[in-house]
């Protein structure tokens, strides 16, 4: 099993309460990344023999062996988010699109489990646009805030964004979230916020428009007892009031600690953690008060 380090990113939208729930520090955090894999950022492994090294540097000496030949990096992103703030307008390429620019990348699907929902009780997903006219009308108009669509989301639940829908989680949402490891986020508004030296954030309308299908809306979830929930690329569990757990599967899981108290390998597992269990590889978990397992899905054999 691979122990992972936290990373902190600060945004222009975070806030205090993963600082709160985990015990980083931090008044501003947007994500406390559990698991990330690129060049240049990294989890730091915690234990074993590739103790002090980067996931990112070692992930190319065992990807073969889960089928995972194909990816130049851990195909997924795990982290919790805080949106203090709402996040920008957006929307995410298919893999069509993505690969036009890039054969080696994928386009992004990403899930989001609201541990604290939307102060507004909705989020922005869809679009409100009844034709293509009338998109294009809105986006050179720049009615971007007209154009968005909301979903009503409520603590507990669980979202899955299709690549190509319009979408953002809204002020005080705090997510577990689950990704595809895709770079690719377009942004069509971010309400012309600017950063410490009075700089806006870069927007990528044009590609943002090409991305979009104004005819893709969410449906919120809840998880099953003791269930999975599973899309294309990926899958999740949720995990409470369990006394074990074991990677029963032929394949590499994810378990991210969230609430609760939890070691792996002799070592203590903060809150906002996440383990990379080998199969077989087994959690004492009679502590942990809440978790989720993600798996990226090779094929319906692993």
């Amino acid at each position: 099993m691979l122990l992972l380090k936290r990373i902190v990113h600060n945004t222009i939208w975070g806030g205090p309460k993963i600082s709160q729930l985990t015990g980083v520090e931090g008044d501003q955090i947007g994500h406390l990344y559990s698991l990330y894999c690129r060049e240049g950022i990294s989890n730091e492994i915690l234990n074993g023999q590739w103790k002090g090294h980067c996931l990112n540097d070692v992930f190319p000496l065992f990807k073969d062996e889960f089928g995972m030949s194909q990816y130049a990096f851990f195909p997924l992103t795990l982290a919790l988010t805080e949106a203090h703030e709402n996040l920008s307008i957006q929307v995410h390429p298919t893999d069509t699109m993505a690969q036009a620019m890039n054969p080696l990348t994928r386009g992004k699907r990403e899930s989001w489990y609201f541990i604290d929902p939307p102060a507004s009780g909705s989020i922005i997903n869809g679009c409100t646009c009844s034709d293509t006219d009338q998109e294009l009308r809105m986006i050179h108009e720049k009615r971007f805030m007209e154009m968005a669509d909301t979903l009503p989301v409520k603590a507990g639940q669980y979202v899955f964004v299709e690549p190509g829908t319009l979408h953002a989680i809204t002020a005080g949402s705090l997510v577990f979230e689950i990704e595809e490891g895709s770079d690719y986020t377009y942004r069509f508004y971010d309400y012309d916020r600017t950063d410490a030296n009075g700089n806006k954030r870069e927007l990528h309308v044009e590609q943002a428009r090409q991305a979009l299908r104004i005819e893709l809306k969410s449906t919120p979830k809840t998880y099953p007892q003791g269930g999975e929930i599973s899309e294309k690329t990926y899958s999740t569990k949720l995990i409470n009031g369990t006394a074990t757990y074991s990677n029963e599967t032929r394949t590499l899981e994810c378990f991210t600690h969230v609430l609760g108290t939890l070691n792996a390998d002799g070592m203590p597992v903060a809150p906002g953690s996440t383990v990379v269990l080998w199969p077989g590889e087994q959690l004492d978990t009679h502590q942990v008060e809440l978790a989720f397992v993600s798996k990226i899905r090779i094929n319906d054999n692993l």
